[in-house]
This record gives C-alpha cells, sequence and structure tokens, in this order.
C-alpha cells in the first residue's frame, strides 16, 4: 500500500461521523467529574484525567491491537500457516484475555457496542465487491478481498453467537488489517481517536468548549500519544508467541491507573448521567 492509499484510509478511519458508537462512552469521565476528582479548573481537570487514562488504556489495549493486526495481516498476506479456523481461535483466545484484563462490566460493555460496531463498518461499508475484470493482478485482489471479508464475517458471527466477546481493540486491529493499513498507522490512530473521544466526552459534559478541545488535542494531546507510543508499541500479549510468564509480566499488557477503574465502576450508580460508560 502506497503512503497515499494509507493516508487516505487515515481520513476515512478517522471521521467523526462514522457509526462507531464511541459517543455513547465517556471512559469514565463523567464518573470521574460527578465523583469530584480533579482540580477545580474544569480545562486542567479534563487535561489530568486525559493523561492517567491514555496511559493506562495504551497500557492495557495496544498489545491486543498489535497481535490482532499481525495475525490478520499475515491471514490476509498468505504469510501464516494459520487457516481461517486456526486464526479464529487465537483471535478468539485474544478477545478472552481483554475479557479478563477489562476489570469493570461498564468498560466490557462499552468496549462491546464500540468493537462490534467496526466489524459492521467493515462488512456494510468497507469492504468491496470483486470485480468484473478477468486479469490476473484483478483476480489476485479479488481473492484478498473474499479471503479477508470471510474471515471478518465469521468473526463477526461468533460475535453473535456469543462465541467471542468482540472487544474494541481486537476488532480495531482486525478492521485495519484487514484493510491494509500499517501496524504503526494503527496503533496511532487507535490512540489518537481514544484522545479525541475522551475530549468530546468533555465538551459534551460542558467541562470545555470545542475550542478548548481541539486546544488540547493540538498542544497537549500529541506528545501524550506521542510518548505513551513510544513506551507500548512493542508490547505483546504472549498469545501469539507463548511467551513465559515472566515476559508477560514485564512487555504484556497491565492497567496503570486503578482508581480510574473503581470510578468507572461506579458509573451505573450515579444518579444522573447522559453516557453508558
Amino acid at each position: 500500500m502506497t503512503d497515499d492509499e494509507e493516508t487516505y484510509l487515515l481520513l476515512l478511519l478517522s471521521d467523526s461521523n462514522l457509526p462507531t458508537g464511541s459517543f455513547v462512552a465517556s471512559s469514565g469521565l463523567e464518573s470521574y467529574i460527578t465523583h469530584a476528582f480533579g482540580s477545580r479548573d474544569a480545562y486542567e481537570r479534563t487535561v489530568s484525567f486525559m493523561h492517567d487514562s491514555l496511559a493506562s488504556y495504551t497500557r492495557s489495549a495496544l498489545p491486543f491491537v498489535s497481535d490482532a493486526h499481525q495475525l490478520v495481516s499475515h491471514y490476509r498476506n498468505n504469510l501464516t500457516n494459520h487457516d481461517r479456523s486456526n486464526t479464529l481461535s487465537i483471535l478468539r483466545s485474544l478477545d478472552d484475555l481483554y475479557e479478563t484484563m477489562t476489570l469493570n462490566h461498564v468498560a466490557r460493555r462499552a468496549s462491546k457496542s464500540q468493537g462490534v460496531a467496526l466489524l459492521s463498518l467493515y462488512s456494510k461499508g468497507f469492504s468491496r465487491k470483486p470485480t468484473s475484470t478477468s486479469t490476473s493482478v484483478d483476480a489476485d485482489d479479488d481473492e484478498v478481498v473474499a479471503r479477508i471479508s470471510d474471515l471478518v464475517t465469521q468473526f463477526k458471527l461468533c460475535v453473535r453467537k456469543e462465541a467471542t466477546h468482540g472487544h474494541l481493540p481486537i476488532c480495531w486491529g482486525i478492521l485495519t488489517a484487514a484493510l491494509g493499513l500499517s501496524l504503526e498507522r494503527s496503533q496511532y490512530l487507535h490512540i489518537f481517536l481514544q484522545a479525541r473521544s475522551l475530549l468530546s466526552a468533555s465538551v459534551r459534559l460542558n467541562e470545555i468548549g470545542p475550542y478548548g478541545a481541539q486546544q488540547i488535542l493540538l498542544h497537549s494531546a500529541r506528545p501524550l500519544i506521542i510518548s505513551q507510543l513510544d513506551k507500548c508499541k512493542e508490547l505483546r500479549t504472549g498469545v501469539l508467541d507463548g511467551d513465559n510468564p515472566a515476559d508477560e509480566t514485564a512487555n504484556g499488557p497491565a492497567n496503570t491507573w486503578p482508581l480510574g477503574e473503581l470510578l468507572a465502576i461506579r458509573h451505573d450508580l450515579l444518579h444522573s448521567r447522559i453516557f453508558n460508560s
């Protein structure tokens, strides 16, 4: 894939109008504000929450994005010995591990709803029908499209049958790999969208205004995203490589903000709320 093609994909995937369901999630921000944590200044409170939340999310979710992307990319390009059933089995293992490591039901619920939305986005919006031309190049492209579309369809069917969960990081890795986006771009865009989602929630909670959100996204979020990616882009779950427990502890996913988990789990107990997480 050329740089221009990747750039075009990034523009498509960063469109806030995509039906991914992220607008219903605040990632614990609403509970954080309601419980009166952080600074009295709304701007500083939003930046502080974004820093802690994004650091924890990157460390816990990015290894799953990376492994799912690697697995599906190899399957897409026929670089692996895994057939469809084996690939689906490993994806389900990743999904089960993320379910186990997501410590509260509120975050699980939001992750599942957004993950399924991404699978639907691919099957209904981004997949294409085979071309009617008969050149060898087009035939090869059609074979790749059919191969990867079948994998996404089968994984989506597993979610509907409740044979797997369909969590957001795994589905994001599947989606971006299916589209041919590089791992580095996939990682960066995923964390950027998480930061943007937090700021969007802050605007709707009347903490900051739309101009303030753009200011934070440009000046505060960018160095934070780069810093967290530098720390976590090489981390993996251990599911693909069978790392020993010591490697998983040092180089695997982890939750780094227990307070955020405690506040997020209390979201359903709020007397009044506008988000579902």
